[in-house]
């Protein structure tokens, strides 16, 4: 009977032990201040991201109002359903060619991350992320939001226009 509870409780853990193809590893709290308010932090974020491309002989981005409009809305959505996506990208896509004549979109999202410099370490560690962040882009955008439990959701955007 033992032996049967055992199973039971290895193939529960297996069962509700999952990952995802995002890597959301928080590496912890390096350099960067913990969060004090969304656009603070969100500039750091932005901030980090071209550093980066800058590091890597790369033009920085210039931000761009209206792709906040599509990460805040990707944000929310994320944030209502409790976990990360990239749910229709396609109708950002589509919303930003229209609207600010963007060529090429990519994006990246995460959640969990405590600072700025953890986030962007974990995109910059991840093979996919990281093409989008040394992408052939110029303008870009991020959300930066809290669920109600106090977790951070993050929606970024790169166009080329």
């Amino acid at each position: 009977m033992k032996l049967i509870k055992s199973l039971f409780f290895i193939c529960c853990l297996a069962i509700f032990s999952c990952s995802s193809n995002e890597e959301n590893i928080d590496t912890g709290d390096q350099n960067l201040e913990n969060p004090t308010n969304e656009v603070n932090y969100e500039t750091q974020i932005l901030n980090l991201l071209n550093k980066h491309r800058s590091d890597n002989g790369l033009s920085t981005l210039e931000i761009l109002d209206i792709i906040k409009t599509q990460t805040d809305a990707h944000t929310d959505y994320m944030i209502s359903k409790g976990d990360i996506s990239h749910d229709n990208f396609s109708d950002r896509n589509n919303y930003l060619q229209q609207n600010a004549d963007a060529r090429g979109t990519a994006e990246n999202v995460a959640f969990g991350y405590s600072n700025a410099q953890s986030l962007v370490n974990a995109w910059i560690n991840s093979d996919g992320h990281r093409r989008n962040i040394e992408g052939n882009f110029t303008h870009f955008n991020l959300t930066a939001k809290q669920n109600n439990n106090g977790t951070w959701y993050y929606t970024n955007i790169f166009i080329r226009r």
